[in-house]
């Protein structure tokens, strides 16, 4: 089930002196199942969208679509949304309240009003999906890594069986090993599952090995919205826009630069080491 955003704009404390707009025009169709980094940097809007796309927040003029239903009609169920476009914040801790991490995944599932025992099913099936270990399924989450902290959140709202998984910034804060755990999980999800992912980050090097489209914000509005070798093409402008593209693109345009004849719209070390070998007649 597809997001559509039509034309949408939002301001910040419209109607005073202090309005400012944070999306600005924004049209985009999120089709099913694809993966999609959203990428920009601190507060060029990309929180805000997604925070339009399961209808935390309302646009100022505009419409976002969801299943070809415009989400903020009146009696439009918001409930019904957000159990399938499931959003995971920034930081797990936001999430986390129950005593028990198998009780926190729980309570999703059962604000649906399903069974105890559909609630516990969709709970247990959800923390092993995400690689979560028996041994914690009762500890405090608390007193979790913040890596194990974010499986909990995304078991969460696996649990409600979303169609669409949204993450914001889900590497903020982890080591080299926990970002990598990280993102290796949310690929294998969308692998096995075949749901749609939109992946929140300021960093192409987290979305690089990843997604298949990249949707760059800057200032509100849409800067580039394409694959992810067509995006770093661009690198010099995103450098403008205070990005940068992974630094196996500058490796490449450098050996390029150096007379050795590579392409330069590479976009993963795999790539490039299999460019760099062909080049060097290995």
């Amino acid at each position: 089930m597809s997001i559509i955003l039509n034309h949408v704009n939002y301001i910040y404390d419209e109607d005073t002196a202090m309005a400012s707009a944070a999306l600005v025009d924004v049209s985009l169709k999120i089709p099913d199942g694809q993966f999609i980094g959203l990428i920009g940097h601190t507060g060029s809007g990309k929180s805000t969208l997604i925070q339009h796309m399961n209808g935390l927040v309302k646009p100022s003029s505009g419409q976002v679509f969801f299943n070809n239903e415009d989400i903020n009609e009146k009696d439009y169920d918001k409930k019904k949304l957000r159990a399938k476009v499931g959003l995971v914040f920034q930081y797990p801790e936001h999430q986390l309240f129950e005593s028990d991490c198998f009780k926190d995944v729980c309570f999703g599932p059962k604000n649906l009003g399903l069974s105890q025992k559909e609630v516990e099913l969709r709970a247990y099936e959800a923390l092993k999906q995400v690689g979560f270990d028996d041994d914690y399924f009762y500890q405090s989450p608390f007193d979790l890594s913040g890596g194990q902290k974010r499986r909990v959140a995304i078991a969460g709202v696996l649990a409600m069986k979303p169609e669409i998984l949204i993450l914001d910034e889900p590497t903020a804060g982890l080591d080299p090993k926990g970002r990598e755990d990280i993102l290796n999980l949310i690929s294998d999800l969308h692998k096995t599952m075949g749901i749609t992912i939109i992946l929140v980050s300021h960093s192409m090097e987290d979305v690089a090995d990843y997604v298949e489209r990249i949707i760059v914000m800057n200032k509100g509005r849409v800067a580039f919205d394409a694959e992810p070798r067509e995006v770093f093409s661009h690198y010099k402008e995103l450098e403008e826009i205070g990005l940068a593209a992974p630094q196996v693109t500058y490796c490449m345009q450098e050996l390029k630069a150096a007379g050795f004849d590579v392409s330069t719209d590479i976009t993963t070390l795999e790539e490039a080491k299999k460019e760099i070998l062909k080049a060097l007649g290995k």
